[in-house]
């Protein structure tokens, strides 16, 4: 369903890292770049995590089939490449979830940016560089592969306001913890 958004979730083979360092992240947010010149496609958020990655993705023109597929097969020619490897970099085909309501849209977007939290890689969503919390805490503008007002549309009053509304919904539920990292957290 073109219209539509799904959640999107590729994870590395074995569980191995897919991004191993900055570069890495680099690489995929670039190859979402170049294609999405050649095949328009939107992301409402995302979150780049160490062995898997979350999109919330929507493609009018081509299928979600063939969008993952680019850029999937991208961005496993630049890892093989990058560290001298054959084979699979994906564990499988990607997981999609067709959203298709008001409350799955918000409620996938703050799963994908809490993500970091949950893992107990950061405190909050905004001390995590790979993901598009930015987009939404910053006065700056989007790479052109995104689309933050569909999210944002949801709130009313100024592009600030909505924004700083998001935020506030998407932090809503998270629980001061001192303690995260004592535990053994960082492990992502």
């Amino acid at each position: 369903m073109p219209h539509l958004f799904y959640h999107i979730v590729c994870r590395g083979n074995r569980r191995d890292p897919l991004f191993k360092e900055s570069n890495d992240f680099l690489a995929f947010l670039h190859i979402l770049e170049q294609l999405h010149e050649k095949i328009p496609f939107e992301i409402a958020s995302y979150c780049l995590m160490t062995n898997h990655f979350h999109l919330q993705l929507r493609s009018q023109q081509e299928s979600i089939a063939k969008v993952m597929a680019l850029i999937n097969k991208r961005y496993a020619n630049y890892y093989n490449a990058r560290y001298r490897l054959t084979g699979h970099v994906f564990e499988k085909r990607y997981f999609s979830k067709i959203i298709d309501d008001e409350t799955g849209m918000l409620e996938v977007s703050r799963y994908i940016h809490l993500n970091p939290v949950e893992a107990r890689m950061v405190h909050l969503p905004e001390h995590y560089r790979w993901s598009s919390f930015y987009l939404y805490t910053q006065p700056i503008s989007s790479p052109p592969f995104m689309n933050i007002d569909v999210l944002l549309d949801y709130f009313s009053g100024t592009t600030v306001e909505q924004k700083k509304k998001y935020v506030q919904f998407v932090k809503a539920d998270i629980v001061p913890n001192d303690n995260m990292f004592a535990e053994g957290g960082m492990n992502g």
